[in-house]
């Protein structure tokens, strides 16, 4: 009885799910957390700490956390994993030189006990910047296919229209569904 009603809570969204937007910075990711939030462009400064907005996705509530991506920051990001649902990794399509350091920095997320079963979801950001990579690019170069043990996915979009953002909202809200 406890599991079905459980599952009726998840589906009929009394429940919040947690969502952490990582990447480095100047990626776009608060851009992206408030074309999630307002549907428009807003003017952003880098993050030092982190944002936090709840979002709304046919009745289900995700509270999701848009933590810096300076350097420095990213020693204390593991500090937002526990009870994560949903790791939202953006990708600068722009910038080949970092996209080590950027596969670097998720597989080593990915590794902490506490996202052992946190989907993934990739943006691939700045699509709409001339000689941006594809999303099958940065997936390779990620080597997002290496995460068998995990429910995974990227998505092409661009923080400034929102082109891509739907999409991303609707593969989340169908993560929380399957779970």
């Amino acid at each position: 009885m406890g599991l079905l009603f459980t599952r009726l809570m998840a589906v009929f969204g009394d429940r919040e799910h947690k969502v952490i937007i990582v990447g480095l910075d100047n990626a776009g990711k608060t851009t992206i957390l408030y074309q999630f939030l307002t549907k428009e462009a807003v003017h952003t400064t880098p993050t030092i700490g982190s944002n936090v907005e709840e979002i709304n996705v046919k009745k289900t509530r995700f509270l999701v956390w848009d933590i810096g991506g300076q350097e420095t920051l990213r020693a204390s990001w593991s500090t937002y994993y526990c009870n994560t649902e949903i790791v939202i990794l953006v990708v600068d399509s722009t910038d080949r030189e970092r996209l080590t350091l950027t596969k670097e920095e998720l597989h080593r997320m990915l590794a902490h006990e506490d996202l052992q079963n946190a989907s993934v979801l990739v943006l691939a950001n700045k699509q709409d910047m001339k000689d941006s990579m594809t999303a099958a690019e940065i997936s390779r170069s990620l080597t997002l296919s290496s995460l068998t043990a995990r429910s995974w996915h990227i998505q092409a979009c661009c923080a400034l229209t929102g082109e891509g953002l739907p999409a991303s909202l609707d593969w989340m809200h169908s993560r929380v569904l399957a779970n």
